[in-house]
């Protein structure tokens, strides 16, 4: 039986060039193509964009950048589906390669050369008065957010079913280890290495100077509930899926039982990436 392989482009003419070449070479070997286009802004929540990947997917190849990356883990949903991302351009925190290594990645990864890493994403369940009204997902972190003109958000935060803290600022991001040098890391969070088990909790502009980014387990259960008062806030998962939230609501985020299956490569390594991205330099002592 010929293998499946899944292909997420980013829409972009070097990326729609190169997936076509891809493609051709694909099935010149006698494989089959599915083919996701992703376009710019992200999709919005709809029936069509909540269509899963096929089951018989042997693996995904994702051409653009970290977004494309999200949105094609957001396609695989909890199907455990191996995939590599391949960046064009500056280095991605997601990408396991580049464009110029494409096809020799692939011709080992059609041999079965390869080895995957789990990583974990989060499950967020939204409830308004104790019903559901939203479950999701996020590979990188789930921010909560406040609108432009609104005022400072008081988010009431309990891990476990223990009060934590009222947080008075402009947001509250819950990452993963690999959403660390995403949203987190712009508002002040610390790097954490993928494989380090943990949830982090970074607030965004908090008007008490000493709430301070907290990692907790990654078995915990976060509850977040917004002050009655509260308005103008807004949910989203990985930047892909929002939802307008308010004092009726509880979000409760933990660990998902799928995690995503990265497929790794012996020649890359994790510091390398994270030195080429954040610029560092400097030389052994």
């Amino acid at each position: 039986m010929k293998k499946h392989i899944g292909l997420v482009v980013k829409d972009d003419d070097n990326a729609r060039q190169q997936a076509d070449r891809f493609e051709h070479w694909l099935v010149k070997k006698g494989l089959s193509v599915t083919r996701r286009q992703i376009g710019f802004p992200a999709e919005k929540r709809s029936e069509g964009s909540r269509k899963r990947s096929p089951k018989s997917l042997f693996c995904i190849f994702v051409l653009g950048g970290d977004g494309t990356f999200l949105s094609a883990v957001r396609w695989i949903g909890d199907q455990q589906t191996p995939i590599i991302g391949v960046k064009f351009g500056e280095v991605g925190f997601l990408a396991e390669t580049t464009e110029d290594r494409l096809c020799e990645v692939a011709e080992a990864i059609l041999k079965d050369q390869f080895t995957t890493r789990p990583q974990m994403r989060l499950q967020i369940q939204v409830l308004r008065k104790g019903e559901e009204i939203a479950r999701e997902s996020a590979f990188n972190d789930v921010v909560i957010n406040k609108g432009a003109l609104a005022r400072l958000a008081r988010i009431r935060t309990h891990i476990d079913g223990q009060f934590l803290t009222d947080y008075r600022a402009d947001g509250l991001i819950v990452a993963t280890p690999t959403g660390s040098t995403a949203y987190s890391l712009a508002a002040g969070g610390p790097i954490i290495h993928p494989s380090v088990p943990g949830i982090l909790i970074t607030p965004i502009c908090p008007f008490t100077l000493t709430n301070r980014p907290l990692m907790v387990p990654d078995a915990a259960t976060i509850k977040i509930q917004l002050a009655e008062d509260t308005s103008d806030i807004m949910l989203t998962c990985d930047g892909q899926v929002g939802l307008k939230i308010d004092g009726r609501d509880t979000v409760i985020i933990g660990k998902s039982p799928s995690p995503v299956q990265m497929i790794t490569l012996p020649d890359q390594n994790y510091f390398d990436v994270l030195k080429a991205k954040l610029k560092w330099s400097g030389s052994r002592v």
